[in-house]
């Protein structure tokens, strides 16, 4: 569609077209049923199917093992930064946190409200520019689990390599990053993904977990709160967010039909080193925030000289067609979230742009 943006936003974020226009086909219909998928009951057998199917499609893309159980949530990553410690935590044990950023500092703020918590590696003394290495984990002797977030979307860094732990359970937000590439998901005891960046629109939350992880809290947890209220109703204990999950089902699917993980990985870096060239052969005019050996893929962040010229570049570009290009707030410069729905044309629109600037605002 010409009129489309370069959508670059961080979430919700780019959305594949052909996703939207078979929403748009089914939207009033859905599968001869004469309504929505919106109206009908999340107990009746139309629904039912997409909901099964939706879990099926995630255990095929993820090849997620036996002995784990899929979850559709509602609330966001940031409702499971209280749901795992309260879950999680117990009398003598401690919740170990890797803090890398925002996110991080989110997840240690939550989980203190419910019990002890541990950092077991910053990157704080590097502006959360850099993600830390295995080697400099430490992890108490009676941790309950180990929490880290997969990639920073302000900071633009991620996990190349996750850490491979014997003795606790490993815990992931992977809000920014689910299936950007292959998984083994073995090496979890819990993985989160809000769905709004890589696997459809927000209102869902997706939750994979070990069962053995599944049990009664130690301490006084809300029904809706409990891991095992939802693992035992099949994510249908309450009315859950149908309509996302149906974007969730068309997004997966198109992700199996483009070639699953492993190519959204190849396109993926694709896309992230076209950036990170155009930034580090510009010759200083872009600088690149994330260390090179901690770069996300997902999140390409960068600054120019200072804020008015980043000021110039983002009015600039918003009146050439790309949306999203402001960074976070809280730090400012220039950010390109690059999920897997951003087309790799958008990408080489953007660089041709970046340098039609340097020319023009050299």
């Amino acid at each position: 569609m010409a009129n489309r943006a370069y959508n670059f936003n961080a979430g919700p974020a780019a959305l594949p077209l052909e996703v939207l226009q078979q929403a748009q086909e089914q939207f009033v219909e859905f599968d001869g049923t004469g309504m929505s998928i919106m109206e009908m009951s999340h107990r009746g057998k139309s629904y039912e199917s997409v909901h099964f199917e939706t879990e099926a499609l995630l255990r095929e893309l993820l090849n997620i093992p036996d002995g784990y159980k899929v979850l559709f949530l509602q609330g966001g990553a940031s409702t499971q930064f209280a749901m795992v410690p309260m879950n999680l935590l117990s009398p003598g044990k401690v919740g170990a946190y890797v803090h890398t950023g925002n996110w991080a500092s989110k997840a240690i703020k939550e989980a203190k409200m419910f019990g002890e918590t541990a950092i077991a590696a910053s990157s704080e003394a590097d502006a959360f520019m850099r993600v830390p290495s295995v080697a400099e984990l430490n992890i108490p002797e009676n941790a309950a689990y180990l929490h880290l977030t997969s990639n920073e979307t302000i900071g633009g860094t991620q996990w190349a390599e996750y850490p491979k732990l014997d003795s606790v359970p490993l815990v992931v937000d992977m809000s920014s990053d689910i299936l950007c590439r292959p998984l083994n998901v073995s090496q979890f005891g819990l993985i989160y993904a809000g769905a709004q960046k890589n696997l459809g629109p927000s209102g869902v939350t997706i939750v994979i977990l070990k069962e053995e992880l599944i049990g009664k809290p130690s301490m006084p947890v809300p029904t809706m709160l409990q891991y095992a209220t939802h693992a035992k109703s099949d994510s249908l204990y309450n009315t859950p967010p149908t309509f996302a999950i149906y974007m969730v089902n068309l997004t997966l699917k198109w992700i199996k039909k483009s070639g699953g993980a492993a190519a959204m990985e190849r396109v993926n870096r694709e896309k992230a080193e076209l950036l990170y060239e155009a930034i580090d052969g510009s010759g200083g005019y872009y600088r690149g925030c994330a260390q090179p050996g901690s770069r996300s893929i997902m999140n390409v962040t960068f600054r120019l000289a200072d804020e008015e010229l980043e000021k110039r570049f983002v009015q600039q570009s918003e009146e050439a067609g790309f949306v999203g290009l402001k960074g976070h707030r809280d730090v400012g410069g220039l950010r390109a979230s690059i999920y897997n729905a951003v087309p790799v044309d958008s990408v080489r629109a953007l660089v041709a742009f970046m340098k039609d600037f340097k020319q023009r605002n050299g």
